[in-house]
C-alpha cells in the first residue's frame, strides 16, 4: 500500500506542474502567438522592420522583438517606436529622438520625434513593417495614430504591412461617444469613429485600408497597398480585457492597468477644460476624481443628481508623484451593460461650468479650445456647451451619439475578425 502510495506521489509531482500550467494558460493567442505557429511564413525571405512598444508581447509576456530577433527565420533589420519608445520610459507629448537599442543593436527610428511618418530613406531597410502595438479602445490612444501613419508610408513606398493583432481592452460590443469631425483630424484622433470605437488594432487597419478617404494618400496607393492582418485565436467580442487571461502590460505610464484604461474612456475628455483632475500620478489614474475647493462628497452629488447610468461612486484616497494626499471619489462601474463610458466625461464639462460660477469653454484661448475639439471631436458639442454650460443638453447629444454609434457599428461590422 505505500509502494503504491509513493507511486501516485511521484506520477502527480510529474503532472501536477502540467496541468497547473494548462490551467494558468490564457485563453488568447496574439498575433504575435499565431505568426509564430505560422513558423513566420509572412514574412520568410524578407526584411523586417518592427513597430512596437512594451505591451507588444506574446501571450507569456515574452517581447516581440525578442521573439523576432531570435528566429532563425526573421530577418529583423529596423525597430520603429511610438509616442513613449519602443521601452516605453518617454514622457507623454515629449518627442522622442532616434537612437540604437543596446539589447539587439538595431537601429531605432522614433515616431515621435521629428517624424511622425516613416521616411523613403527610413523604410529602404525594409521589405515589410510588422505592427505590434496594444491601444485601449478610445480615439485619442495615439499608436492607432501611429499605425495609420506607418501604413500610409508604407502603402506610398511599395513596402508590405503586417499588423499582430491584439484584445480591444473594452471589448468589441461597446461603442459610444462622439464620432470625429474631419477638421479635427490630428494625431490625438487620425480615425472617423465614435470615441470609443469597439475594433480591435487590426481592425482599424482594415478599416483604414478600406474606406475611402481614411488615409491621406492617394486612392491607387491605399488600394494597392497591402495589408495582412494576422488574426488573434480565441477572443470573442464579448471579451474584456480580464476574460483573456491575458497579463496586463502597461501601454503607457498613465495606463499602468486595466482599471485605468476603462477611466480613461470615462473621464479622459471631462478633465481638457474646466478645474476636473482625474487622478493622473496616483495609482488610481482616470478614475479618482477632484475639484478644486470641492469635496469627493460634492462631486458626488453633483454626479448622482444627474443620473449618469452604470455608475457607482466611492470615496478615496491616494498620494500623488509628489507624494502628497489626494482625497477624491473614486468612480466605478456596477452596469457595463448599461453604462455609456464617455457619458461621464461631458456631464463633467457642465459640472464645471455649476462649480465655477462662470463658462470656461467659452473664455477658452483659441489653442485651448482646438486641442479640446482634437480630442472630444465634435463642433456641435463645443458649440452647446460654449453657449449653454451648466445647462448644456448632455443627454441629448448622448442619445443623437448613440444612433450615430448604431450607424457605425453596422458600417465597420465589414471589418470584423471576430464575432
Amino acid at each position: 500500500m505505500r509502494l503504491r502510495a509513493i507511486k501516485i506521489i511521484a506520477v502527480l509531482t510529474v503532472f501536477l506542474p502540467q496541468i497547473f500550467a494548462i490551467a494558468q494558460m490564457p485563453k488568447v493567442k496574439l498575433g504575435i502567438d499565431v505568426l509564430e505557429e505560422m513558423k513566420f511564413s509572412p514574412l520568410a525571405g524578407k526584411r523586417v522592420g518592427l513597430l512596437t512598444h512594451p505591451a507588444g508581447v506574446n501571450r507569456w509576456g515574452k517581447s516581440t522583438i525578442d521573439v523576432l530577433k531570435s528566429s532563425p527565420r526573421v530577418r529583423l533589420t529596423v525597430l520603429f517606436g511610438p509616442e513613449h519608445g519602443i521601452y516605453g520610459n518617454e514622457k507623454a507629448d515629449v518627442p522622442v529622438l532616434d537612437n540604437v537599442d543596446s539589447r539587439t543593436g538595431l537601429p531605432v527610428y522614433s515616431l515621435y520625434g521629428k517624424y511622425r511618418k516613416p521616411t523613403p530613406e527610413m523604410l529602404a531597410k525594409i521589405d515589410v513593417l510588422v505592427i505590434d502595438l496594444q491601444d485601449i479602445g478610445s480615439r485619442s490612444y495615439t499608436y492607432t495614430s501611429c499605425m495609420l501613419r506607418a501604413m500610409e508610408a508604407c502603402f506610398e513606398n511599395g513596402k508590405e504591412v503586417v499588423v499582430l493583432d491584439r484584445p480591444n481592452p473594452l471589448g468589441g460590443q461597446k461603442v459610444c461617444g462622439p464620432p470625429l469631425d474631419r477638421k479635427f483630424k490630428s494625431y490625438v484622433g487620425m480615425f472617423e469613429v465614435p470615441y470609443v470605437h469597439g475594433l480591435t488594432i487590426g481592425e482599424l487597419a482594415r478599416l483604414a485600408k478600406g474606406t475611402k478617404g481614411a488615409m491621406e494618400i492617394t486612392s491607387k496607393a491605399q488600394k494597392s497597398g497591402k495589408l495582412t492582418v494576422i488574426a488573434m485565436r480565441g477572443w470573442t467580442r464579448s471579451m474584456m480585457w480580464p476574460d483573456t487571461g491575458l497579463r496586463w502590460v502597461k501601454t503607457s505610464p498613465a495606463v499602468p492597468n486595466f482599471p485605468a484604461a476603462v477611466g480613461y474612456a470615462m473621464t479622459g475628455l471631462g478633465c481638457q477644460i474646466g478645474g476636473f483632475q482625474h487622478g493622473y500620478g496616483t495609482k488610481y489614474p482616470f478614475r479618482l476624481l477632484t475639484f478644486p475647493g470641492k469635496t469627493p462628497e460634492q462631486i458626488e452629488m453633483a454626479l448622482r443628481k444627474r443620473a449618469i447610468s452604470g455608475l457607482a461612486y466611492k470615496k478615496a484616497a491616494a498620494k500623488d508623484a509628489k507624494g502628497r494626499t489626494v482625497e477624491g471619489l473614486y468612480i466605478l462601474v456596477n452596469d457595463w451593460n448599461s453604462l455609456r463610458p464617455t457619458e461621464i466625461s461631458f456631464h463633467m464639462m457642465a459640472i464645471s461650468c455649476e462649480f465655477n460660477g462662470e463658462n470656461p469653454f467659452r473664455s477658452a484661448t483659441e489653442s485651448q479650445s482646438l486641442l479640446f475639439n482634437k480630442h472630444t471631436g465634435s463642433e456641435a458639442w463645443w458649440r452647446e456647451i460654449c453657449q449653454k454650460g451648466a445647462n448644456a443638453n448632455v443627454k441629448a447629444f448622448a442619445w443623437r451619439w448613440s444612433k450615430q454609434a448604431h450607424e457605425f457599428k453596422k458600417y465597420s461590422e465589414r471589418f470584423y475578425l471576430y464575432r
